[in-house]
């Protein structure tokens, strides 16, 4: 197994950040990948400076974005997981924040809305996005099980559990992560923390430029980096050996041996 994260910058032109994408899915295959991961909310730069917000971008799942990148999976014969935002029809200020996960054939086979919004270091997500409701649902596929969750959504350890109890092999962590102070030390440090505690691997595939900080990762069971990237739009490949999750979880059975009695609250 192969895993493509597509580290990139994005911009208020959707089309042009549309296209971009497609020439990424392209790359990522044309490297033997079996996944590409494209960053959390990757369709428009909807920041407070950019004069674009989430709502004007938005588009509705079979809408022509996510028919762009179905294509571009069907054709490449590769998963695509990306994040855009997702329009509401009876909300006229805000959008979803939602990764789509297409498969192979180009068919959407589940779309995750981001539940724990960015309320947090002075910035006020919930402003913009509606939170989902939906459920830590694993997607199987041929090579494991795969758990989505988003960005801030690193700091609730309760949601990667939820997907380590379902016997999740893989986590896709589609960011928007902001640059500021220990912010990069904190990406990293709960990506890893997250496939340590859980004993599974860690992707987690962040935006460039403007306020975000890149550093995209790729993670083992142990906590090992397997790939990493800096601060420019580039695309990181890492051979998953799916069978190292087997043998950490004979030398590390931290999730079975779990013992939830204790545990409530």
């Amino acid at each position: 197994m192969r895993v493509a994260i597509a580290q990139l910058s994005t911009s208020v032109d959707k089309t042009a950040n549309l296209e971009k994408a497609i020439q990424y899915i392209a790359k990522a295959k044309g490297v033997g990948a079996d996944f590409v991961i494209i960053p959390e909310f990757y369709m428009a730069l909807a920041t407070p400076k950019s004069g674009v917000s989430p709502v004007d971008a938005a588009e509705p799942l079979d809408g022509p974005f996510v028919a762009a990148l179905k294509e571009a999976a069907r054709v490449n014969e590769i998963y695509v997981i990306c994040g855009l935002y997702e329009s509401k029809p009876d909300d006229q200020k805000r959008a979803y924040n939602t990764t789509v996960f297409i498969d192979r054939s180009g068919e959407l086979v589940h779309s995750y809305r981001k539940t724990h919004l960015y309320d947090a270091f002075s910035y006020h997500e919930s402003e913009t996005i509606i939170p989902g409701d939906n459920q830590y649902k694993i997607v199987e596929t041929e090579f494991g099980k795969i758990g989505l969750m988003v960005c801030y959504e690193l700091r609730f350890p309760e949601i990667a559990r939820q997907f380590a109890l379902q016997g999740a092999d893989i986590l896709f962590v589609p960011a928007g992560w902001v640059a500021g102070p220990m912010k990069e030390d904190h990406w990293q440090t709960l990506i890893r923390a997250r496939a340590i505690e859980n004993t599974m691997f860690v992707f987690g595939a962040n935006l460039v430029g403007d306020i975000f900080s890149g550093r995209s990762v790729m993670v083992d069971p142990m906590g090992v980096i397997l790939a990493s990237a800096g601060e420019e739009e580039t695309l990181i490949v890492s051979d998953i050996d799916i069978d190292r999750i087997r043998r950490v979880r004979e030398k590390l059975p931290s999730v079975k041996n779990r013992k939830p009695e204790f545990y409530r609250l």
